[in-house]
């Protein structure tokens, strides 16, 4: 799984010096950032092809902010020299190239500097008889405005920036009015909206889910313990960093860089089982992978874990971009505490990849069986009438064992883990859309507790009786739900889990609760029905 890394920058002083004022020139807000509108009027006097621009911006714009710093901005004006020079334009091309690349060549700059030194303020046709401002066939390759005006938001300069600025502005503040922090998720931190799509690997002990990342990497990482006993004992992220080191949970938890400061809300015996294993490595400049301790069974299960094994899953179920189950051959039952963790992932249906490893263990009778078995065992678990899609194959650093599956079922193998590796080469580019998605998921249920909390307030009685009523309506929940659903119209796939809302219900006083605010409620959808799609229209995914 092979994906670009942004290549590294470097210049001369001399160099440095000229970059310095075309930087400051192609600025037009002066705050440090090259937006799409920007490189539009600036790129576009390069004189080069749509497309070439476009791969220019992808590059230098390799994490996907939606604006050039001013590191960024050199990389995108070498890469442009290079393409003037006949080049192809590659994120590798610069390390082969480092030394001596030129500044290129921008059609009326030199007159565009000269009048802005002389002080003038009116922009003129460049010394070729050009205008850098106006729209060449080539200045179209990235996107058409900042929007500001149309989102009414200042300063937006990609989706995830809008849907930060729209969190910020109209969501959150429903979410802190009628807690919805304390009964659903967490609030968000901007690390959240911008952190890297993440992998999270579950199943039963030894069934290869720190093989399969070590596959991935083609090396270990470090804390990585493999055997056929239970070795993972605790939640680990796999991601990028400038040195190879392991970080304690606690350590985690308060980076303000990192999302995982919800996780505090397991306790500190979850967070002396959780870790960040850190190492430099190209793949997981773009996504990062979480594996998870060995699913117990028989008669382990019944040792209860120190922290809510379930919960924790459900927590990282909602921040992944991808869930992998993996299954071993020999080991197809499903426990009683798979199936809770299964049933914990409710609701990320579309994220969920099956994957019976190993597979190479059994000739193709067996194998035959096996995956028949799988299929009826997860039919009875996932309770879905659609079938789960299941790949086959054996993800280790060893050759596939022919003698066991034979040519044809090699031939399968590989057809099975290219198809695997696809949907995994496509998380970084799907990343933003599943962002909007899960962004509009939340606003939605945002929105429906707004009306649970609310509804439960104007049931309470104004003097007496206040502790019998509010048991009442805990007990009759189902039926404050349905009237919920009747009153506001909204589908009844959309309520919370009864029995997760009432367990948390019966330690809060329904009487401090607040009334429904409608302004909200109109922001957030004002929010969904006009700003999120302005946002999509005026910005495009980074990845497209």
């Amino acid at each position: 799984m092979e994906i670009d890394s942004a290549p590294i920058t470097r210049c001369s002083k001399e160099n440095d010096k000229i970059y310095q004022e075309w930087f400051s020139f192609a600025d037009s807000d002066s705050d440090g950032r090259i937006t799409g509108t920007d490189a539009i009027k600036f790129f576009g006097m390069a004189n080069l092809p749509r497309q070439h621009l476009k791969q220019v911006w992808a590059i230098a714009d390799s994490k996907r902010q939606g604006f050039l710093g001013f590191k960024e901005f050199v990389t995108a004006m070498q890469l442009v020299s290079l393409g003037q020079g006949g080049h192809d334009i590659t994120a590798d091309i610069l390390n082969e190239n480092i030394e001596n690349i030129n500044p290129p060549l921008m059609d009326g700059l030199d007159g565009q500097l000269a009048k802005k030194r002389r002080g003038h303020k009116t922009s003129e046709p460049g010394m070729n008889g050009s205008s850098p401002l106006q729209k060449s066939s080539s200045a179209t390759w990235f996107t058409s405005s900042k929007s500001a005006k149309k989102v009414s938001l200042a300063s937006v300069t990609s989706i995830i920036d809008g849907l930060k600025k729209l969190y910020v502005q109209k969501l959150k503040p429903l979410e802190v009015t009628y807690r919805f922090n304390d009964f659903v998720s967490p609030l968000l931190t901007s690390s959240d909206f911008d952190a890297k799509p993440m992998v999270m690997l579950l199943g039963q002990y030894s069934t290869g889910k720190t093989t399969f990342i070590k596959h991935l990497l083609k090396r270990s990482y470090p804390g990585a313990h493999i055997g056929p006993e239970p070795t993972t004992d605790r939640f680990v992220v796999v991601m990028n960093g400038p040195d190879e080191r392991s970080i304690p949970g606690n350590t985690v938890a308060v980076q303000a860089n990192m999302p995982f400061s919800g996780l505090t809300t397991f306790g500190t015996s979850f967070l002396s089982k959780f870790e960040c294993s850190q190492m430099s490595h190209p793949l997981l400049d773009h996504v990062s992978f979480v594996d998870t301790p060995g699913v117990l069974s028989g008669e382990k299960q019944r040792t209860m874990r120190s922290y809510d094994f379930t919960g924790v899953t459900s927590w990282f179920a909602a921040k992944c971009d991808l869930i992998l189950l993996l299954f071993d051959p020999h080991k197809l039952d499903i426990s009683d505490e798979f199936k809770r963790v299964i049933a914990s992932l409710r609701g990320h249906d579309d994220k969920i990849r099956v994957v019976l490893n190993k597979a190479d263990q059994v000739d193709t009778q067996q194998l035959m069986r096996v995956y028949g078995a799988l299929m009826w065992s997860l039919g009875k678990v996932l309770n879905t009438p659609e079938v789960s899609r299941v790949y086959i194959g054996s993800f280790n650093d060893g050759p596939i064992n022919e003698i066991a599956s034979g040519p044809m079922g090699k031939e399968l193998f590989e057809k099975e883990q290219d198809d695997l590796m696809q949907d995994l080469r496509d998380i970084p580019k799907k990343a933003c859309d599943r962002r909007i998605n899960e962004f509009v998921k939340r606003a939605r249920a945002a929105k429906i507790h707004a009306y649970i909390i609310s509804h439960l307030k104007k049931e309470m009685p104004s003097m007496m009786g206040k502790t019998k009523a509010q048991q009442r309506l805990i007990d009759n929940l189902e039926v404050e739900f349905g009237k919920i659903q009747r009153e506001f119209h909204v589908p009844g796939g959309d309520f919370p889990n009864v029995e997760q809302f009432r367990e948390i219900l019966s330690s809060y006083n329904f009487d401090k609760f607040e009334k429904l605010k409608p302004k909200m409620i109109q922001s957030v959808d004002e929010m969904l029905g006009h700003d999120i799609p302005n946002v999509l229209k005026n910005f495009k995914n980074p990845y497209d």
